[in-house]
């Protein structure tokens, strides 16, 4: 996908059963500090039981040690982490009712799948049927049950990924961790694995919390999204509140691609003051600068300074002349191309613009 398109959404699976209206997390005051560096700076969340959440942002900004902190592997500095209404403070990992899967999926080499899979439940003196069956339903739940005698090396890159998805639900935690788990994977991979864990986390039930610096998994997978700079929250919202109304000019640029408009261009343009986001996706090319504006449509004329092939889109640039640029996309099925140098008029529905606030 261009980094300038709108992602698509997954399909959505039949909704499952009714949710908890107890938080599977609830976080409060969240601090973690390392020394002088405060990685995390007050985070107050609540994840939904059976929600698939998302906590998005760059390197850097947190998110990551949250989900350490939710799993007892780092202890906050200050506030509290709560599973299902319980403190989880003071208990160890592997005492709190939660699973992590990680990016390099952490599988023991020497052990077949079955045995990786079995692993947890022989640390836990799980009898030996009880562990057979529920080693089988895990590699069956990630369409595995085949391969259960393939050791590690024997797999491709999603079939590992799955391997360790199921070797934690065989435990069956009621929250999933999974911390960049597809970022092993090449770029076609990534894009079916997306669709495989929205449809396995419909189908077990349990709540995932996804960790990410990839926008376009964020959106395509989540229910909702926690976008985090700087330790902190941005904006929490659905997919398509994130990226439709971004809350401030940091979402606006981090999630997908966004036009500014600001100072004078915004006030010849839009006639008011202030900083506002329009999509690039949303604004119309055109070279007829004569043709004048509907009801509701936004116009300003410029310059094609810079004309990128992307595939099934084209990204112009275009300089206004009422100063600063605008990007827009077109899809390749529309007419030819206009050139760099060719003057055309921008058009858009005045009601994507959306006015953000600056840090």
């Amino acid at each position: 996908m261009s980094p300038n398109q709108a992602p698509s959404r997954v399909p959505e699976p039949p909704a499952g059963p009714p949710v908890d209206p107890v938080p599977a997390i609830r976080l409060r005051g969240l601090r973690k500090s390392f020394g002088p560096v405060t990685a995390v700076d007050g985070i107050d969340l609540d994840i939904a039981s059976g929600e698939f959440f998302t906590m998005l942002g760059p390197s850097g900004s947190g998110k990551t040690t949250v989900l350490r902190m939710i799993a007892g592997f780092e202890p906050p500095t200050s506030g509290s982490v709560e599973l299902h209404g319980a403190d989880v403070g003071k208990l160890a990992p592997f005492q709190r009712d939660v699973n992590t899967v990680f990016q390099d999926y952490a599988l023991f080499p020497h052990l077949n799948v079955r045995q990786n899979v079995e692993y947890g439940l022989r640390v836990r003196r799980v009898p030996r049927t009880q562990r057979r069956d529920r080693v089988l339903e895990a590699l069956r739940t990630v369409r595995l049950a085949e391969l259960a005698g393939r050791k590690p090396s024997q797999l491709s890159g999603g079939q590992r990924q799955r391997v360790a998805l199921a070797r934690a639900l065989v435990n069956r935690p009621r929250v999933l961790l999974l911390d960049e788990p597809l970022g092993a994977l090449d770029r076609k991979l990534r894009h079916e694995m997306q669709i495989e864990l929205k449809h396995l986390q419909r189908r077990v039930g349990i709540t995932f919390v996804f960790v990410t610096h990839d926008q376009e998994e964020a959106l395509t997978m989540s229910d909702r999204i926690a976008v985090f700079s700087d330790g902190r929250v941005a904006q929490v919202g659905t997919a398509e509140e994130v990226y439709e109304r971004p809350a401030s000019a940091f979402v606006a640029g981090f999630v997908g691609i966004s036009n500014l408009l600001s100072g004078r261009a915004a006030e010849t343009v839009l006639g008011r003051r202030g900083v506002y986001s329009i999509r690039p996706e949303k604004i119309r090319l055109d070279t007829d600068l004569g043709r004048p504006a509907a009801v509701g449509e936004v116009c300003a004329t410029g310059t094609v300074t810079d004309v990128v092939y992307a595939g099934a889109t084209t990204r112009y640039v275009v300089s206004l002349d009422a100063g600063g640029r605008l990007s827009v996309v077109r899809q390749n099925s529309e007419a030819s191309r206009t050139p760099a140098d060719g003057r055309v008029r921008l058009r858009w529905c005045e009601e994507h613009n959306f006015r953000l606030t600056i840090e």
